[in-house]
């Protein structure tokens, strides 16, 4: 079987809900980080690249038909190359990286482009079909986020939950206090704003070109989701998701828009086509969890893929874990063994600050924990995350 390596990452910024990103189709978004790296590598290839694999949670608008396939093809990819789109909703990116990296070490592929893309802003309303001729009555979902046409076995064996709701649920069931959720959330945006401040996003980010209505259009090159904010200002936000809840829009993850994508390579191609590697791919997993805790789905995807593996939580150097919400995090990270202040976990701020688009989180953690890695001379990384509807997955790499 042949060693898998991640050899590049790059992602555009992270844009608020109605953001700076918002006028960008999300095919567009993809097409950006493609030509990216297309600019980057412009001696490889392209041609030889087996399969372009994106997560994307939503596909409901502009993101339907593929967007894998039509962000290559928007990018200048050759048409020959093939796409396909994963939804495993939060997981998506993370998903494609791992269906990339199992098919290398498979032997069926050897070079692969794993990528993610959301723009939760421009996620459309939809309205079902008339349940019989003539009817009079008309229903509209919104598609940005949570559930919509709702099977009715679902809600009664499962419930339907919202995304918030979950978090509060996890926060009652593993005694997760309201403080200890805000002090998560204020030391995320902490982290966010030192890693702006030393540009040590600059080595992932690809400026994005937004057109404007008048003028020139302009350079978008910054995250704009984090907020400068303090633990009485979190502290004072009201928890409108239950009443006497815990969760509130300081300690969850935002809404947002964005695109990723990163370079899988073989042995071969490796060599064949002059690629560095960054890290190498050790495996991935995923588990399912009660769809009402979905934000525990961590825990047994990392045991599952540590007992795989044969390591310990101990054993790695980063973890990033994905902040959908703070109470969710802190849970995982307790299950798991590992402090609330851990500075192995997301040393660059994690999705409370920096956002959460949700097709594009998996590739980020992804290869932001690579570049830590390989920054900080580690020797193992891992990258984690909750999936709605209960389930959680992860993946593990080791410096190259």
């Amino acid at each position: 079987m042949s060693n898998v390596y991640l050899c590049d990452y790059i992602r555009t910024p992270i844009g608020r809900f109605g953001g700076t990103l918002a006028s960008i189709r999300p095919d567009d978004l993809g097409a950006v980080v493609l030509k990216a790296l297309m600019v980057r590598h412009s001696s490889l290839d392209w041609q030889a690249v087996d399969e372009v694999v994106f997560g994307c949670a939503n596909q409901a608008g502009e993101d339907n038909r593929n967007v894998a396939r039509m962000s290559l093809l928007l990018a200048g990819l050759p048409e020959e190359v093939p796409g396909t789109t994963i939804n495993r909703l939060c997981g998506s990116g993370m998903d494609a990286v791992i269906a990339g990296a199992r098919a290398i070490k498979a032997g069926e592929v050897d070079l692969i482009i794993a990528g993610g893309v959301e723009s939760m802003s421009r996620a459309p309303f939809v309205m079902p079909k008339a349940e019989s001729a003539f009817s009079r009555e008309a229903s509209i979902e919104d598609t940005t986020i949570g559930w919509r046409f709702i099977n009715p076995l679902m809600k009664a064996q499962y419930g339907v939950d919202s995304m918030p709701e979950t978090a509060e649920n996890v926060a009652e069931a593993f005694g997760v206090s309201r403080l200890d959720q805000d002090t998560f959330a204020y030391r995320s945006q902490q982290k966010a704003a030192a890693a702006q401040a030393s540009g040590r996003f600059s080595e992932e980010i690809v400026p994005v070109e937004v057109p404007q209505r008048k003028g020139q259009p302009i350079l978008f090159s910054r995250d704009e989701h984090p907020r400068e904010t303090t633990l009485e200002i979190l502290g004072n936000l009201k928890a409108p998701f239950r009443l006497g809840g815990s969760v509130t829009a300081g300690n969850a993850s935002g809404v947002n828009d964005g695109a990723a994508a990163l370079i899988l390579a073989g042995d071969e191609a490796v060599k064949r086509h002059g690629l560095t590697p960054i890290a190498r791919i050790l495996g991935g997993a995923a588990a399912g969890v009660a769809p009402r805790i979905m934000g525990i789905g961590p825990v047994p995807a990392c045991k599952k893929l540590m007992t795989r593996l044969g390591l310990k939580q101990t054993a790695f150097d980063i973890i990033e874990l994905n902040e959908a919400f703070a109470s969710q995090g802190l849970a995982c990270l307790r299950e798991l063994g590992i402090d609330d202040d851990d500075p192995r976990v997301n040393p660059n701020g994690g999705a409370i600050a920096l956002g959460h688009p949700l097709g594009m989180s998996g590739v980020r953690i992804a290869g932001t924990a690579a570049l830590e890695l390989a920054k900080t001379r580690g020797r193992y990384a891992a990258a984690t995350m909750c999936v709605g509807v209960g389930q959680g997955i992860a993946v593990a790499m080791a410096r190259a």
